[in-house]
């Protein structure tokens, strides 16, 4: 074994070790740097530790964005919630407001007619097929709605109910030729009948019949409802557009131009009950 230490091997092994040993001392302790080793080995390990990091780094942002998500998410319910309530306040306020408008309208007929129960109807379905314009509505029997109840809007007469459910009626308008009611002149008190005409009808018009040859009937004049048959007395109807002569009784007529529009009817108010309520109306109604 002594002659090892003689050899040259081992000469050039102790060269080496001494030589490492210095280096590493001085890089140790003179440079302030780790040792060529320990620097080796950190090289090797340093992809572990980056690859280590990131995974490390991603788990964490993965968690902290689930987090944060999860946050945004219960803050946007709860934004939509509070949009909802909000909305829902600003259409019962719309409706409301809608309701007392409406009603404010029948106020002057309700306090020239003390005797009228009104119950407010809206439309639901129209017959496209009906030249005469009769529609449906969202009231019954269960509403206390009864057959040939007189139906009118803040402008004036629509028509009357011809069908009723338990939830829903039909309405025939005045332009229908099934409609005859007892009408006045407001201005010279001349009395007629209102009916509908299908070529009348075509136009939005329906006809006062039955005017005496002496009427004193011009253009322009407002028609009301007389009190006779099933609609009670005052109830504005239209105004005259034409006049003319029956050739068959000689006795005059006139063209009479409703004051409600039919094609923009929404909402209706249905007289259940009035004083004198009843009577007659053409044969099939």
């Amino acid at each position: 074994m002594r002659f090892f230490f003689r050899t040259r091997q081992f000469k050039i092994i102790l060269a080496i070790f001494l030589t490492v040993t210095v280096v590493s001392l001085t890089f140790g302790i003179v440079a302030h740097r780790m040792s060529p080793f320990s620097d080796a080995a950190g090289v090797i390990a340093s992809p572990f530790k980056n690859a280590y990091r990131a995974v490390s780094n991603n788990i964490k942002d993965f968690f902290t964005a689930y987090s944060d998500g999860n946050e945004l998410m219960i803050k946007n319910a709860q934004q939509e919630k509070e949009i909802n309530e909000l909305r829902k306040k600003v259409a019962d306020y719309e409706n409301t407001k809608n309701q007392n408008e409406f009603y404010s309208k029948y106020l002057g007929i309700k306090e020239s007619n003390n005797d009228f129960e009104f119950t407010p109807a809206t439309l639901i379905s129209r017959d496209k097929s009906d030249e005469y314009k009769s529609f449906v509505i969202n009231k019954g029997s269960i509403s206390g709605i009864s057959l040939h109840d007189p139906v009118i809007t803040d402008a004036g007469l629509v028509g009357y109910v011809t069908e009723v459910g338990t939830t829903t009626s039909k309405v025939t308008t005045i332009l229908s030729p099934n409609v005859s009611l007892g009408a006045l002149d407001s201005r010279t008190s001349d009395s007629g009948v209102i009916t509908g005409d299908f070529e009348l009808a075509k136009k939005g018009l329906c006809k006062m019949i039955n005017l005496s040859r002496t009427s004193g009937v011009a253009m322009g004049d407002y028609i009301s409802t007389s009190g006779e048959g099933i609609f009670p007395d005052g109830l504005m109807i239209g105004t005259i557009s034409n006049i003319g002569t029956d050739p068959v009784n000689s006795s005059i007529y006139a063209d009479i131009k409703p004051l409600v529009d039919f094609s923009s009817i929404r909402n209706v108010m249905i007289i259940t009950s009035f004083e004198g309520q009843g009577g007659v109306i053409k044969e099939g109604d």
